[in-house]
């Protein structure tokens, strides 16, 4: 069992140093774009492909990139209809987190918040649960789940929001 606690805590480990690693290239690519300048190609190179593309407002486009399980983030970026960028957004934060309301549909979480880190459904309650990992802070200590629960229509009920699991299977 002890062997197994060391593999897993070793998972954990590469799993956080590849965020790290993440999260500094995103910090570089981020100082290398400028809202109303970059264009498409410019976000395209320095982040590749985004995970999803939604429509946005007046033709605009807006590009998913996200950052989980990992992660601790996911960003939301609009290309305007003249292919700029207008907007980079880091959506995982308090404040979109209380955007999401009882009776909200799922794909509209979906495109607040992007895609999550997971998916657990629990047939018995009929109730699927979304999971995003953040930071609620600057230290490791600060990682937290954000939760929204979904009932069989995959409309919210509840939310919730709980200190990482994942650091206390590592202590």
């Amino acid at each position: 069992m002890r062997g197994l606690t060391v593999v897993r805590r070793g998972f954990w480990v590469a799993l956080l140093a590849a965020a790290c690693v993440l999260a500094a290239c995103d910090a570089k690519n981020i100082s290398e774009l400028e809202e109303g300048v970059s264009t498409e190609a410019d976000v395209r190179e320095r982040f590749g492909a985004p995970e999803a593309v939604w429509d946005g407002e007046d033709g605009a486009q807006i590009y998913e990139y996200n950052r989980q399980p990992a992660g601790h983030v996911n960003y939301m970026i609009t290309i305007g209809p003249d292919g700029r960028m207008s907007a980079l957004r880091q959506v995982l934060t308090e404040r979109n987190f209380a955007r999401v309301l009882p009776g909200m549909a799922m794909e509209d979480v979906r495109r607040m918040l992007g895609k999550p880190m997971k998916i657990t459904t629990y047939d018995l309650k009929q109730e699927t649960h979304y999971d995003w990992r953040y930071m609620e802070g600057s230290n490791r200590i600060d990682s937290r789940v954000f939760t929204a629960v979904f009932d069989p229509d995959l409309r919210v009920v509840r939310t919730m929001s709980v200190s990482d699991p994942e650091l206390e299977r590592n202590r």
